[in-house]
């Protein structure tokens, strides 16, 4: 008798902690990419006590680069023109997570995961023009534009705690991803005339692509015969940083 009446006791309890786990279904927000003017969503179902499968996916649209003037200093190469730089980009993330702590999709987890993002960029590179009303330094641009695509993996650590019944809350506290990218960026001269470069502005703009420093990228860059187009082939690593992300999801 006293058995049962222990055990009816703890039904309550043992209800509450239910409600507490709550569904097997989350879906989040990154806070923190805002900032930068990312959008980032997130999808999470638990299949295993301590085990989850994820997928997000992320885009920004395209605009000047972030942080310019550290952006700047990382590179340091005289040929590219920063304040008119552009980035946009756009990814998807499978994850699978090994949650430590007690209950489903809850506490301290170690997160290997893969990458495939996309960068729409828009890279100005000096050359040297001569002088004209529209050029009075003898220099111009050469907006390269293009995508380069990427496909890195990883792994990250975190924490993920459930602060009300429905909310929860997801902090990345380092991760980092490595991996190989590769695609071309091409340029034309709408304002050259006949929309062709001279022979000197060929030389000029081939000898700033050869110059240009982007390690670890491996750049090649041509500008055609007939002075129209040039283009730029990134084929190279790419790396990435995951750390200090705040999410909050809604679970179900």
């Amino acid at each position: 008798m006293k058995k049962v009446l222990v055990l009816l006791a703890l039904i309550p309890m043992m209800v509450n902690a239910q409600s507490l786990i709550g569904g097997k279904n989350i879906i989040k927000a990154n806070l923190s990419s805002l900032a930068f003017g990312n959008y980032h969503v997130t999808y999470e179902r638990s299949f295993l006590k301590k085990m989850s499968l994820s997928v997000s996916y992320r885009t920004m649209s395209k605009r000047a680069i972030p942080l310019e003037s550290i952006t700047k200093n990382l590179i340091d190469d005289p040929n590219l023109n920063f304040g008119r730089f552009e980035l946009g980009n756009t990814a998807i993330t499978p994850e699978l997570r090994l949650y430590l702590g007690i209950g489903k999709m809850r506490g301290f987890y170690i997160a290997p995961y893969a990458r495939f993002a996309t960068f729409d960029f828009t890279v100005p590179v000096k050359y040297t023009t001569p002088t004209t009303p529209q050029t009075p330094n003898g220099s111009n641009d050469a907006d390269f534009v293009g995508k380069i695509k990427s496909t890195s993996g990883g792994l990250m650590f975190g924490v993920q705690h459930q602060i009300f019944k429905k909310l929860v809350f997801d902090f990345w506290i380092l991760g980092g991803h490595y991996g190989s990218s590769n695609g071309d960026l091409v340029a034309t001269f709408p304002n050259a005339p006949n929309g062709q470069l001279s022979q000197s502005e060929r030389n000029s703009l081939q000898s700033a692509i050869n110059n240009l420093n982007l390690d670890p990228f491996k750049i090649k860059g041509t500008v055609a015969t007939d002075g129209k187009s040039a283009t730029i082939t990134s084929d190279g690593p790419w790396a990435g940083v995951r750390a200090l992300g705040i999410s909050l999801g809604f679970r179900f």
